[in-house]
């Protein structure tokens, strides 16, 4: 196994995550397997009680853990499924060790940080680095560790250490280490500085590792005076250090890397030379150009009450982008605070709520993502009633869905007291309940959570075709609350149709109006299995209905001669025929996987 470690300097936000997947698209590319592991140093055991706001969105995995949304960008680039383990935090290593002395493991020696702590560390590493990610048998050749926060965080320092013990044991050859740094611009002279680079490289020195590659962030490529003085002061050599500047997506930062023969040096140092090839990122590059090409936009409105902070929505945001990029169109979100579209703010801020108003109104389609609490929950419910009643595309994620529910249920039932167990729990009627495996004590770990199966009442509704006619399909979900199936006669004689259900038929997952052009809500998260070339279904359904090519995909979709399909495998289908601005072509096979649009569900066909 080699092993290439991926630090960061003295600023933070410097895009260590997009490095790391970066790298390891490139040494996929060159024909080598690749697993991840992100380190966060932090004492949480996972990410699921931290708020959105001070750390991003919770990614969730297959096996149901929550993790940083760094693991995300592992899964979107590399196209892998990981695990719960391949997220390392500081509270999961003390946990172990505490767990192993008091059963006595220790054998009465005193527990230290040296060499317990960094032990586990590196047995914890080397586990987890053997675990297969990419559907096939054996472990990787290459994983990629990242390590959270910056050099001299005093959290960060027991990894240090069991990193520098690490690389000493796996020996040259076997371990890599890239260390990430700011290289800022003076604007006033437009000089770029290196002083913060050889300041970071001088502490993780100091801490007993040693770079093989500098990683520079810039605005611009650096100069070659610029390279040759931090090769001096760095003692890396001038090939080592490579540009990381600014561009204008971030799937460039890959071929950044293979221009600047990053994986050369790579292959090098890890002695791979000769088992790896010139890497093939003509489908990687072709999807990255074609972004920057588009110029017909299409407006969504992301009504939420983190807007404040995009990370929050990452998933959701990448999301949208495959799906609009396969769409041909250029993704503009319009952020809006779901609060601002409440009745108390035209009182109290009515330039907010006029201006909130504006954008949703200005909308091609809306989304309501998922969420906890209560604070702008009357927001949204008014920016769903608005998508139903002016036919607006409108897809509802987790809470999204249930909005829709407790919507519909005041607006077209006429049951005014619908509401949710958790915004009201003395409500009359309880439209959204919570779910009986669930915990009101502890918040942590106790929700339905991970990988759950939904099967399809019939194959008539639109979530169905754009899926591509499976019998089922396979999504995460992060949840406690569900729809009432006590309700769900009522509601289905009002006119909503619960097209997707758990394998019970009691838990309702998918949602949709049949009168309205796309009006859908999901119980799971399709987001976190949306890819770049395989976009999730029901997000490229909103995105084909707010610009006018649902029919065209959902056509496609219902070819059953084009089907290919295989049980517990992912669902191809090929469209002939797809709009692109406004006129029916065929679709280019670099936005696709093998030219094919890929369902992004697991299941087998009806």
């Amino acid at each position: 196994m080699k092993y290439v470690l991926v630090t960061g300097g003295v600023v933070s936000g410097l895009g260590k995550g997009v490095t790391a997947s970066s790298i390891g698209v490139v040494l996929k590319a060159c024909g080598l397997r690749v697993t991840s592991i992100k380190i966060d140093p932090y004492l949480n055991t996972d990410a699921g009680t931290m708020s959105p706001f001070e750390h991003g969105e919770v990614f969730v995995l297959d096996d149901g853990g929550e993790v940083d949304l760094d693991l995300g960008n592992y899964e979107r680039f590399l196209d892998i499924k990981l695990t719960r383990d391949n997220n390392i935090t500081t509270g999961k290593i003390y946990q172990s060790v505490i767990e192993k002395e008091r059963r006595g493991d220790y054998l009465g020696k005193t527990v230290q940080v040296v060499p317990h702590i960094t032990d586990a560390i590196q047995e914890w590493i080397e586990r987890v680095a053997l675990i297969p990610v990419d559907g096939k048998e054996g472990p990787a050749d290459v994983c990629v560790i990242e390590l959270g926060g910056t050099i001299g965080d005093i959290e960060s320092m027991p990894f240090i250490e069991a990193l520098g013990q690490f690389s000493y044991r796996v020996g040259p050859g076997n371990f890599c280490l890239v260390h990430v740094s700011l290289v800022p611009v003076l604007k006033a002279v437009g000089e770029q500085k290196t002083k913060p680079t050889q300041h970071s490289v001088r502490g993780l020195r100091g801490l007993g590792l040693t770079p093989n590659i500098l990683a520079c962030r810039s605005d611009m490529p650096l100069d070659v005076n610029v390279k040759e003085k931090l090769s001096q002061f760095c003692h890396v050599p001038v090939a080592n250090i490579i540009t990381l500047h600014d561009v204008t997506n971030i799937w460039h930062i890959p071929l950044l890397l293979r221009e600047q023969k990053a994986h050369e040096a790579l292959l090098k140092l890890l002695n791979l030379q000769g088992c790896a090839k010139e890497p093939m990122l003509e489908e990687w590059m072709s999807r990255a150009k074609l972004c920057d090409t588009l110029h017909d936009p299409v407006r969504i409105a992301m009504v939420g009450k983190y807007t404040g902070f995009s990370d929050s929505y990452l998933s959701v945001l990448k999301a949208l982008l495959h799906a609009s990029v396969a769409c041909r169109k250029k993704l503009v979100v319009d952020w809006v605070p779901s609060s601002d579209l409440e009745e108390t703010t035209a009182k109290e801020a009515p330039e907010s709520y006029k201006a909130a108003w504006k954008l949703l109104k200005g909308a091609n389609g809306i989304l309501v993502p998922g969420g906890f609490g209560d604070r702008g929950v009357k927001g949204k419910i008014l920016a769903a009633k608005y998508a139903r009643e002016n036919k607006v595309p409108y897809l509802g994620i987790c809470l999204g869905m249930q909005i829709a529910v407790i919507e519909f249920a005041r607006s077209v039932m006429n049951l005014r007291e619908a509401n949710s167990i958790e915004f009201d729990p003395d409500t009359t009627t309880s439209a959204v309940i919570f779910m009986p495996e669930g915990s009101k004590t502890h918040m942590g770990g106790t929700m339905r959570v991970g990988v759950r199966r939904t099967y399809f009442v019939s194959g008539d509704s639109k979530s169905a075709k754009l899926y591509g006619n499976v019998r089922f399909v396979d999504e995460r979900h992060r949840h406690r609350y569900e729809v009432n199936p006590s309700m769900v006669p009522e509601f289905e004689r009002a006119g909503l149709a619960f097209v997707g259900k758990d394998e019970t038929g009691k838990r309702m997952e998918i949602i949709e109006l049949p009168s309205h052009p796309y009006f859908v809500g999901v119980q799971f998260h399709p987001e976190f299995k949306s890819r770049p070339g395989k976009p999730s279904a029901v997000f490229l359904g909103l995105i084909a209905a707010s610009c006018g090519q649902l029919d065209a995909w959902l056509q496609a979709s219902g070819q059953q001669n084009n089907l290919t399909t295989h049980a517990s495998s992912n669902v191809f289908v090929t469209p002939k025929k797809i709009y692109r601005n406004g006129s029916l072509k065929k679709p280019s096979k670099s936005l696709l996987t093998n030219g094919k649009l890929h369902a992004n569900g697991t299941g087998v066909h009806a």
